[in-house]
């Protein structure tokens, strides 16, 4: 199935702030949507704590926070198997924690502290975790595609049950290796799922000055890959579309492509004057908040009350508070080692 031509004047409101079309309500009174919204929560939690530390010094270098954007990561996630691999960009913090890197691993990362995943190598754009198929964390819009038609290929070749989700913005799909990563995996049937992240600003360049089709699920579908634009501010949504995909990829569909329209709520990164939108546009996007959507619906259909809530806001601010201070007592790489991983090591 294949999404149909979108007209620009349809496409407009979306720009502008408007919701969403939005799959018909159903009900969220049950273990996904709690698990989703627990999800969701420590991804904005500790993102929100990284902001804390960057504005203190404690982080350096770049970094880009994925607030607003929960949903998709939460709801894709919560589809895949801990055998599964995923790629991702620089906005990648959330990805990982639910990919199952630890706070612990993640904070200790940014800090450039050998308890980090990556020894204190990578900082916040290049977390990596081979123990839970975490394969970045790339610097380079578009960088991750060629990776997972690459992990899809291998898997492949090896006869493994295995999917790769990979994650990109929408401004990937103006790179070349956007176009090859698709038309190999399709022609080669990859088990991947393609995953855009359509937050409508590629940096600071809105995606209708950029791009003549603003249908990015159309472009994939122009590949002969089934592919589904879906709410990406709606965690329920993103899981059922989600797991349609990963479960025919799984069983031997080829690759799937996703288009999550979704929205940042902060700038693209914490260097970014943020003067290419409106505050307005912002803050209407804010009224549709992918948590404060999911526990409404919840606690409207008696799933969680407000104490169930303040317990989970309590759980989730130990574990940050945990991973700060295991941050905070981690160990600098010394000087010593300043060159290892750069030459090869000698052996006897």
């Amino acid at each position: 199935m294949t999404t149909s031509r979108t007209s620009r004047s349809t496409r407009t409101p979306r720009a502008t702030g408007a919701a969403l079309p939005t799959t018909p309500p159903k009900d969220a009174g049950n273990a996904l949507g709690r698990r989703l919204l627990k999800d969701m929560l420590r991804v904005r939690r500790l993102e929100e704590k990284c902001v804390e530390l960057y504005s203190a010094a404690k982080i350096r270098g770049f970094m880009h926070v994925y607030i607003g954007q929960e949903a998709v990561a939460a709801g894709v996630l919560a589809t895949l198997d801990p055998g599964d691999g995923v790629v991702a960009t620089y906005r990648e913090h959330g990805h990982a924690l639910l990919k199952g890197v630890t706070a612990r691993a993640i904070l200790a990362e940014m800090y450039g502290h050998v308890e980090g995943c990556c020894l204190g190598r990578g900082g916040s754009m290049h977390l990596f975790d081979a123990a839970t198929r975490f394969y970045g964390g790339n610097a380079i819009v578009a960088g991750g595609l060629p990776l997972a038609v690459g992990l899809a290929l291998a898997d492949k070749l090896a006869g493994r049950s295995r999917v790769t989700a990979c994650f990109f913005g929408e401004g990937a799909v103006a790179e070349g290796e956007f176009h090859e990563a698709l038309n190999l995996a399709a022609l080669w049937q990859l088990p991947v799922l393609f995953c855009c992240e359509n937050n409508l600003y590629a940096m600071g360049t809105a995606l209708d000055r950029s791009e003549s089709q603003t249908d990015i699920a159309l472009k994939a579908a122009a590949y002969e890959i089934p592919a589904w634009a879906v709410d990406g501010m709606d965690a329920l949504a993103v899981e059922e579309t989600a797991r349609r995909a990963v479960d025919a990829v799984r069983s031997g569909g080829g690759p799937h492509f996703l288009e999550l329209r979704t929205y940042r709520f902060r700038a693209h990164s914490m260097y970014d004057p943020e003067l290419y939108r409106d505050k307005s546009e912002v803050e209407a996007w804010m009224k549709h908040d992918p948590i404060d959507a999911l526990r409404s619906r919840l606690t409207a259909s008696s799933a969680i009350s407000d104490a169930d809530w303040a317990a989970l806001e309590k759980e989730v601010a130990a574990d940050i508070d945990d991973a700060v201070a295991f941050a905070e007592a981690g160990t600098p790489e010394p000087v010593a080692e300043l060159t290892r991983f750069v030459y090869s090591e000698v052996t006897s």
